[in-house]
């Protein structure tokens, strides 16, 4: 399991397995949970890479960065350091 503490957002941390570079269990701790229920439901069973080219440089409000942003950085943090 992967725990990335996330900068600039609501949620706190995200919790993610890669099945290989197979997105699966993505939790969010903290933030708006129906919505980031729904964006981890959609990105369940994706390939890393494809959720970090939707997912990232999106922003929330004034924010330069949203949780589908932090997603994305700990998705390719995660795949640097396999």
């Amino acid at each position: 399991m992967n725990n990335f503490n996330t900068k600039g957002v609501c949620a706190k941390n995200i919790e993610f397995e890669l099945d290989g570079d197979i997105v699966k269990n993505v939790k969010f701790n903290g933030g708006c949970n129906g919505n980031l229920k729904g964006i981890a439901s959609l990105v369940e069973g994706l390939k890393a890479e494809d959720v970090i080219k939707k997912l990232e440089g999106l922003t929330c409000h004034s924010k330069e960065t949203s949780c589908p942003d932090q997603l994305a950085q700990a998705l390719k943090e995660a795949l640097i350091n396999k």
